[in-house]
């Protein structure tokens, strides 16, 4: 992948928003961080409404101590920044965490969970510096902050503007501000290159398969969605022109049927394999798409189906290491 540096104006513009340091923090555990150590400031909305009800947005500010000795993630995304920036850390949800980042781990890494609920106790015990979640582990806000400076790093805006945002913090966190700016450069470099791969392809459709099924992945609009900025991400940041207007619309909803695929003909199919991602079903999704009627399809007929590395694109959705397979996927049209 390239590594020629582009300019980070749109990054400096995150930061601003994002970053501050010596701010106000809040509750007890972000008054100990401030307490005579540098700190860094992350502010986000935090949804404060029960999970059945309608979200409740919070303005949510934390303080977190510079060069933390002692990181626990909830976040798979986050681990992967992390660790790319030179940082290791002492806790996760091990059983959920991918092969391809289990080295930044430290070797006595504990097992904090899982990505949905926290070994409380056992996080406790361990008596962190700082927590992270995202995702997945969002709800665990509250628990986890009465432990140690918690910040939810999840999805907001489009995937590129999060990756920015997040590496530039963890980045501060750790001391490591120009890795995370080189990191960064180099990402929207090799985006680019891929967008300029896609330009030239035609028409793509991005699919997911499970259980057997099809789902038709859609662009995600403003990205206020997080679940529509995952499956929309083949089109918002690498370029891919939808095959139809308005993906959503012509699918009546997501799950499609082999004849769609035929009917809207896309010059490439972009395949999600979420049962190879979790470790669920029997059939994998090129079993699943070889059938008479996927054949017909110009995709299929070009050699133009494309299996995108599961893990990284329904896993860990996210991440310095994580994006950079990412392009690789999508650059596989170019070799």
């Amino acid at each position: 992948m390239r590594t020629t540096a582009r300019p980070l104006a749109a990054l400096s513009l995150t930061v601003a928003a994002t970053l501050a340091l010596g701010a106000c923090g809040e509750g007890d555990t972000t008054a100990e961080a401030a307490a005579g150590t540098e700190t860094v400031s992350f502010t986000w909305d935090r949804n404060t409404a029960a999970e059945d009800q309608d979200p409740v947005l919070e303005e949510t500010t934390v303080d977190v101590p510079k060069d933390p000795q002692k990181i626990v993630v909830f976040d798979m995304a986050s681990l992967d920044t992390i660790g790319a920036l030179g940082g290791e850390v002492a806790g996760a949800p091990l059983e959920s965490v991918p092969d391809y980042l289990e080295g930044y781990l430290a070797d006595d890494a504990f097992n904090a969970g899982t990505l949905f609920e926290a070994d409380l106790v056992e996080v406790e015990s361990q008596q962190p510096d700082l927590i992270v979640i995202g995702g997945r582990s969002s709800a665990l806000y509250e628990d986890l902050s009465e432990i140690a400076p918690t910040v939810d790093l999840s999805l907001r805006g489009s995937y590129t503007e999060n990756l920015e945002r997040n590496a530039t913090f963890l980045g501060e966190v750790l001391g490591a501000e120009d890795e995370a700016a080189a990191a960064i450069a180099e990402i929207e470099a090799g985006i680019e290159e891929a967008r300029a791969a896609t330009a030239d392809a035609g028409t793509g459709l991005g699919v997911m398969v499970s259980g057997g099924e099809l789902s038709a992945l859609a662009p995600a609009g403003d990205g206020s969605d997080a679940r529509g900025a995952r499956g929309g991400l083949i089109y918002d940041a690498f370029g891919v022109q939808p095959v139809v207007d308005d993906i959503a619309a012509a699918t009546h909803g997501e799950p499609v049927s082999f004849e769609f695929l035929l009917e809207t003909d896309p010059d490439y199919l972009w395949v999600v394999d979420r049962d190879a991602a979790t470790g669920e079903g029997t059939q994998s999704a090129e079993a699943v798409l070889d059938n008479d009627i996927v054949k017909q399809t110009k995709a299929a007929r070009d050699g133009h189906i494309v299996y995108l590395d599961p893990t990284a694109w329904y896993i860990v959705f996210g991440g310095i290491d994580t994006t950079k397979i990412m392009i690789d996927d999508v650059l596989q049209i170019a070799a």
